[in-house]
């Protein structure tokens, strides 16, 4: 991990390579580099710290060329350090990059060492650059594809050699890969992102395929040596929605986009159709009786609140596991389930593993819940449902999640309409809720000013506590995991009323307690656990509907949120705690859209 750039042209290629990393720092990462072929050699650089001191050393050392690759690294095996840094060097000759991980690369390490190998990083990386060095005979296309044959794991990787000065050859396995075709020109990228201004055409490599690229084109074969077609398709590569504007960071803009992602996402329809989520999709609803939901991170948070919307509104039995952990246990498969896997990039390694291990099972129908239409997951799934967020820069995730719930509540009314659960009034009531939501949504960023005086209090803390109850547990969850992620406070979250059952023990008055409180049918239950905080010198802060009757005291903080929102309350209050943990990491001062130790798109296990 994390990002690739490559390109063969007829051009100096160092000012695209660099471009192409600074539109991928938004996935997180602890060093980068680029290398060119020039005057018959490659030569690179490499910075510890960000692309913009990577560019300043490109210019202050005048470095250029027409073939060339990039990367930015997200540390797996290694210290983030110069000698790790990549582009990776086999003696002089060849340079490579290289995402994943290879779980192999100590025997071959051993084997290479005894070829008189000598190894100046601690990578995996460094294993591939000289084992494909060690199989050269003048093709490197040829080198690469016998190669990559002894990998085990994850692996995209671009690699250029010095004796074909106008050849970059690809590969992937596990972690994405595009070619961007270009006029006279081509290009690989892990994103197509990254290649924004370049070119809109892009071919999507498939798993074990080999692609050489050239001033004259593009050779695909896939993982048996046969020569493959991949279709070159026109994407808005979205190059404007990597500008800031008026925004401090990524993330709040991303906050404050929230209404207009929400806006896309819903249906234009009139009504719920299984038609939404593809053609066959409703032969393949009729055929299910549960669902089983796959996801990581904030994406399995949304899993987790689907799950109360389907079973309560389609009244159809629902699992929802963390997919780093299904596929190492024995299940029980059933071929009745509908699987669900959900990922703003498409392309998360451990909920691609998880939805291939389900296939494997036997599980026939699939549905993924994403935000790249163009990715692995979307192409491996029977059927879909995009969101439309736009592009997501902040590592820590906001409007992904809430299209995500759009689209997951989206589906349990649709489930609920098919099954008899939902009938034409309940119907028209549930959409004119979706319709009216983003007009809620910015009722609720109104109330920013309030939160950044929180955030003040908070930023002074290093233990936070998030309660809720029902539906809004999981939302608890994912405001805890926004606090930790990107303002470093250890913050845990439980169901409110599991409190006495062990959390109440760290609770003094220097433990904020963060608790959504909306008016549903476990408010009652809600204000006893409040008061058994109270009772311990616990200090609340909590955000309550109108008409809950929770108000500030001495030791209760109260901001008070719009109209309750029915079933769809999870998306108005996921909204403040997104706005609470923004503000006080700014208060703290940490890099908010790059948080250390984290990467937007985790393309390893």
């Amino acid at each position: 991990m994390c990002g690739i750039v490559g390109a063969v042209a007829q051009r100096n290629i160092v000012s695209v390579l660099v471009e192409g990393l600074r539109r991928l720092e938004y996935r997180g990462y602890d060093s980068c580099g680029v290398a060119v072929m020039s005057n018959g050699a490659p030569k690179r650089a490499r910075s510890v710290s960000r692309v913009s001191d990577l560019d300043a050393q490109v210019r202050d050392s005048h470095l250029d060329g027409v073939t060339g690759i990039a990367h930015t690294r997200w540390a797996t095996h290694g210290a983030p350090v110069t000698d790790n840094a990549h582009p990776i060097f086999s003696r002089d000759a060849l340079a490579l990059v290289h995402n994943g991980i290879i779980e192999n690369y100590e025997s071959l390490r051993e084997m290479l060492r005894d070829k008189g190998y000598e190894f100046v990083s601690q990578t995996d990386t460094e294993v591939i650059a000289h084992l494909i060095h060690s199989m050269y005979r003048g093709d490197l296309f040829q080198s690469v594809r016998e190669a990559v044959k002894q990998l085990h794991g994850a692996y995209a990787i671009a690699v250029m050699h010095k004796d074909q000065p106008h050849t970059v050859v690809g590969a992937r396995q596990g972690s994405p890969l595009v070619v961007g075709v270009g006029n006279g020109e081509n290009f690989l990228a892990s994103d197509a992102l990254a290649l924004a201004g370049s070119t809109d055409h892009f071919a999507f490599l498939e798993e074990g395929d080999v692609v050489e690229i050239t001033l004259d084109g593009v050779k695909i074969v896939d993982r048996e040596g046969v020569p493959a077609v991949r279709e070159v398709r026109v994407v808005a590569a979205y190059g404007g929605a990597v500008e800031l504007g008026p925004y401090r960071h990524f993330m709040q803009k991303e906050i404050f986009e929230q209404p207009r992602a929400i806006t896309d996402t819903i249906p234009q329809a009139d009504h719920f159709d299984a038609s939404i989520f593809g053609e066959n999709a409703k032969q393949a609803f009729d055929g299910i009786d549960n669902l089983l939901i796959l996801a990581c991170g904030t994406s399995y948070y949304s899993g987790l609140t689907a799950k109360y919307w389907l079973e309560s509104i389609a009244k159809i039995p629902t699992q929802v596991e963390i997919a780093s952990e299904y596929r190492y246990r024995e299940s029980v498969p059933d071929p009745k389930a509908l699987v669900v896997v959900i990922s703003q990039s498409g392309e998360t390694a451990d909920t691609l593993a998880a939805l291939k291990h389900a296939q494997s099972l036997g599980h026939k129908h699939t549905l993924a819940v994403c935000n790249v239409g163009t990715s692995a997951m979307v192409r491996q799934t029977e059927l879909s449902f995009l969101t439309h967020a736009g592009t997501e820069i902040g590592v820590a995730s906001t409007k992904a999640f809430t299209t995500q719930l759009v689209g997951m509540f989206v589906l349990a009314v649709t489930l609920g309409k098919m099954r008899g659960f939902v009938d034409a009034k309940q119907e028209t009531a549930y959409l004119t809720q979706l319709r009216h939501l983003p007009a809620a949504l910015n009722s609720v960023l109104a109330l920013e000013p309030q939160i950044i005086a929180w955030a003040e209090d908070f930023a002074r803390k290093e233990n936070a506590l998030f309660l809720g109850r029902g539906l809004h547990y999981p939302i608890a969850l994912e405001g805890a995991l926004k606090l930790k992620e990107i303002s470093y406070i250890h913050a845990e979250a439980y169901p409110a009323g599991e409190l006495k059952h062990g959390p109440l023990a760290l609770v003094t008055e220097a433990m904020p307690v963060v608790t959504v409180a909306p008016n549903d049918t476990l408010l009652e239950k809600l204000k006893s656990n409040m008061q058994e905080v109270r009772a311990r010198g616990g200090e609340l802060y909590v955000f309550a509907d109108a008409g809950t009757r929770i108000v500030s005291e001495n030791g209760i903080h109260v901001i008070r949120m719009p109209e309750h929102y029915g079933p769809l309350s999870p998306i108005l209050h996921v909204v403040p705690l997104q706005l609470l943990a923004y503000h006080t990491a700014c208060a703290r001062g940490t890099d908010v859209d790059k948080p250390r130790n984290l990467a937007k798109s985790v393309t390893v296990e």
